[in-house]
């Protein structure tokens, strides 16, 4: 059992009572999860999560305070797991590198993660599809730190400027703000669309050979 889905409790070092809370705290987070991605944020009750939890109603409000900041609490760990996996591939195409990598490589720590995620067996996939309805289902709290925070952002901003230092900085920042339009068009719906555009022909299944058509894409973009 975990406390945020994340790392791990040793139950064995806890109370009897903090054993029950830490249990049901993950119960209530992992059923909210599921049916905030798969229903959408309006369409879920603090009774369906509960019930889907088989917890007491009160629950929710007891360990994350309201619906909203449970939502928020699920985005929050979220994406600060994702943006993690990005930071650490980065800092490696830095290791391989001497700290200066390749834009294909910066590029691939940014999209390499939400890909992953996205295929069919991950066991994140539905944490993707819960991100990506945020961004136009969520709370206030949750558009205030899409807005602004953007440290993880600055970091692949800096790096690709280091990797075409002829650039202006404003343009490195309008090709980034491109390349994360990449991502966010990558989605089951776009992805549908695309299916029937294409008469078939494209699919979406195969998350690395997607990828490498990604990379290629951006990466003609910002060497250009």
């Amino acid at each position: 059992m975990t406390s945020d889905n994340d790392n791990p409790i040793d139950l064995r070092l806890l109370e009897p009572g903090e054993t029950q809370d830490a249990a049901t705290k993950a119960a209530v987070f992992a059923a909210a999860e599921r049916l905030f991605a798969e229903q959408g944020f309006q369409n879920v009750s603090v009774r369906d999560i509960t019930t889907e939890a088989g917890v007491n109603l009160a629950a929710v409000n007891y360990h994350f305070g309201s619906k909203d900041a449970l939502l928020f609490e699920i985005f929050r760990r979220r994406t600060a797991e994702l943006n993690r996996q990005r930071a650490r591939m980065l800092h490696e195409a830095h290791a391989r590198h001497d700290g200066r990598p390749p834009a294909r490589e910066v590029l691939e720590a940014l999209f390499a993660p939400p890909l992953h995620w996205s295929a069919l067996d991950h066991p994140r996939r539905l944490s993707l599809q819960f991100i990506i309805r945020a961004r136009g289902e969520g709370t206030e709290a949750m558009r205030e730190a899409l807005r602004n925070d953007v440290s993880y952002l600055a970091r692949f901003a800096d790096a690709l400027a280091q990797a075409r230092p002829d650039l202006a900085r404003e343009e490195v920042y309008w090709r980034l703000h491109f390349c994360l339009g990449l991502i966010h068009n990558s989605q089951p719906a776009e992805f549908d669309r695309l299916n029937v555009l294409s008469g078939g022909l494209t699919q979406e299944s195969d998350v690395e050979a997607l990828l490498a058509r990604m990379l290629d894409f951006a990466v003609a973009g910002f060497l250009a």
